[in-house]
């Protein structure tokens, strides 16, 4: 598979980005690698519908819609909260990909998630009867919110095997964690993984270790969190934030997203600022696409990312 590499330079610090976004046509990003195993062991049960769920942002959603498209799956969508009068760009684009959506109460939502990532598919099962008359666990393959399962962990852990350069620090946002415990399961030992979450909480350290259980049982010591540059979550943005990813785009022409890549970067640069790199460190930063979410966040936010 071909390596999209890109370096840039900031205040003489070389920083090497992996551009996920530009790995394929239509699953573009870490969605690609979450995606690639689900696909095969949905074909492998037989099953051809396949049902996850999402926020109405949600670019995990978005990518199944496109993958269900490509690959000839009929895609179901559970999205969290009431229906809108009109659905934002991310929602419009997966209806027109042929996803059927679904919308339940929050409570339902984080039942269902819970019961979803718990493997209680008997208790599933009944309470999204109640939502899509017709599933039926025979016909339906489940993949839980944000796509981590463990066959997602299998994909994120291909995403460094085309890169071929020794990177003392590799950078990750983190939404549900899928990601980064597959990078984390498959660097070398001598680099560092720093991770971003968009989320603010202290619940994340918690939840990669429970995922680097379900890879392997050796302990992984080579990571670290920087918890503060969520800019309140994944819904959130300041000025700041909004200015600097223009900025980055003026000055690099590489898009960034709001609510993972941007964070990440506004995050790199602010630590190289403060001396956390230094010029001779060698930096990959991890591109995990989401830019269809830029339509949706200028629709609600006012045309704020000019790119």
């Amino acid at each position: 598979m071909k390596t999209y590499l890109q370096s840039i330079i900031y205040k003489n610090t070389n920083i090497d980005i992996l551009r996920l976004d530009l790995l394929h046509p239509d699953i573009q990003g870490n969605k690609y690698y979450k995606l690639k195993y689900n696909l095969e062991e949905a074909k492998a049960q037989k099953k051809n519908i396949l049902l996850s769920f999402g926020g109405e942002y949600s670019n995990h959603i978005h990518a199944l819609s496109l993958a269900g498209k490509v690959n000839n799956y009929k895609t179901i969508g559970i999205i969290r909260g009431d229906k809108p009068e009109k659905l934002n760009n991310t929602l419009s684009e997966a209806a027109k990909n042929g996803m059927q959506l679904f919308f339940t109460s929050r409570t339902n939502f984080r039942v269902l998630r819970k019961l979803v990532n718990e493997n209680e598919l008997e208790e599933c099962e009944a309470l999204l009867k109640t939502i899509v008359s017709d599933f039926d666990l025979k016909t339906h393959y489940l993949i839980p919110e944000g796509g981590t399962n463990t066959f997602a962990l299998k994909g994120t852990q291909e995403i460094l095997s085309t890169v071929d350069v020794e990177y003392n620090h590799i950078c990750v946002s983190i939404g549900t964690a899928g990601t980064i415990a597959g990078i984390i399961a498959s660097s070398p030992k001598y680099s560092k993984i720093i991770g971003f979450p968009s989320l603010k909480g202290d619940f994340f350290e918690n939840d990669i270790k429970l995922l680097l259980v379900k890879i392997s049982n050796q302990e992984y010591n080579n990571w670290s969190l920087q918890n503060n540059y969520h800019f309140g979550g994944f819904g959130a943005y300041i000025d700041s934030l909004v200015s600097f990813m223009n900025s980055f785009y003026d000055t690099y022409k590489i898009p960034l997203d709001t609510v993972y890549t941007g964070k990440m970067f506004f995050g790199i640069f602010d630590l190289i600022d403060k001396g956390f790199f230094n010029e001779k460190d060698n930096i990959l930063a991890i591109h995990t696409g989401g830019l269809q979410g830029i339509k949706g966040f200028n629709e609600k936010n006012g045309n704020l990312i000019h790119y």
